[in-house]
């Protein structure tokens, strides 16, 4: 089932990057946003302090192009 979905949403990322004539593939793609990184700092007993790398020009291009938001601190974060 993981398999499928997959599949699903790289057809997806195939189809938005075609649709905005970019020249994209989906591995490229991911590769860029598999940089943005979800940083939470803790020190001693104090609440944590989170943030989001910063997303450069070209991660915002990409974002963009899927029609993605860009991620914000405040996201519900999936709990694994």
């Amino acid at each position: 089932m993981v398999c499928f979905m997959a599949l699903i949403v790289y057809r997806v990322m195939r189809q938005r990057l075609a649709l905005a004539k970019s020249d994209l593939t989906p591995e490229k793609a991911l590769a860029q946003l598999r940089r943005i990184q979800r940083h939470s700092v803790r020190i001693n007993q104090a609440e944590p302090i989170t943030g989001i790398s910063t997303i450069n020009d070209i991660q915002a291009l990409v974002l963009q192009t899927l029609n993605i938001k860009k991620p914000t601190n405040d996201a519900q974060l999936t709990l694994l």
